[in-house]
């Protein structure tokens, strides 16, 4: 399981909303199911095909992240293509791991055709001493999910990246409902490549650059295009309401 540093914080940039937030479809049903045995717990990732059309071109993510009782967070990701027959209901994956009774778990699970998110579904699952009795699962309509930030750089420029975006996101007073992951990966001779994703889907990238002010203007930019996603996403779910 990889270990992933998590800061509450919220933040969301979107090269093109109409692509990833278009409207879901009705027909496929992404559902998570587990199932719990004393500290061991199940977590099977399930796709729906309620029409008698074949479906291709689909891709699932499963993401599970666990806080332990010292606050740290773990995560698991599971992720890969796969099609549906006229009305068949899939097993896309399974995430087997331990869960100790001082610990919570968050659930995600992502579906989307030709990276067009058509579904989802997602499940929390509290600690036991929050439930007196025993854990509560808590379903994607039960609760809303701010201030998770996935730190997943590999250098020093990443982190510095990282620091001075979640100063100046923390600075801003503003939180939004997302995960968003902030992701490096190596170029050529010493340089890398930094990119925010949301759900696998990249929406912000650059060349890494050992330059306090460079790292600032792409802090600075990414703040601007999560202000005008943020306004344009409350369009579309007021409109969608209508």
């Amino acid at each position: 399981m990889k270990q992933i540093k998590i800061h509450i914080i919220l933040c969301c940039l979107m090269l093109s909303f109409n692509q990833f937030y278009g409207q879901l479809n009705e027909v496929v049903k992404a559902k998570i199911n587990i199932q719990e045995s004393d500290n061991l717990i199940l977590i099977r990732a399930q796709v729906e095909n309620d029409e008698s059309v074949f479906k291709s071109n689909l891709y699932y993510n499963l993401l599970a992240l666990k806080k332990n009782a010292s606050g740290n967070f773990s995560s698991n990701r599971q992720e890969g293509e796969f099609s549906l027959n006229p009305e068949e209901s899939k097993t896309v994956s399974e995430i087997r791991l331990n869960l100790n009774s001082d610990e919570d778990l968050r659930i995600y699970l992502f579906v989307k055709q030709e990276n067009v998110l058509i579904s989802k579904d997602s499940l929390y699952i509290l600690p036991q001493k929050q439930q007196q009795a025993q854990r509560k699962v808590v379903r994607e309509t039960d609760f809303e999910l701010k201030g998770i930030v996935v730190d997943e750089v590999i250098t020093k420029i990443g982190k510095d990246f990282h620091d001075y975006f979640y100063q100046d996101y923390l600075n801003s007073g503003t939180q939004y409902p997302f995960i968003i992951t902030i992701k490096e990966k190596p170029y050529f001779g010493t340089s890398s490549i930094i990119t925010v994703e949301v759900d696998d889907q990249v929406l912000f990238e650059f060349m890494s650059k050992p330059d306090e002010e460079y790292l600032k203007s792409g802090v600075k930019a990414s703040l601007q295009n999560l202000s005008q996603y943020s306004k344009q996403r409350k369009m579309l779910f007021r409109n969608s309401r209508i």
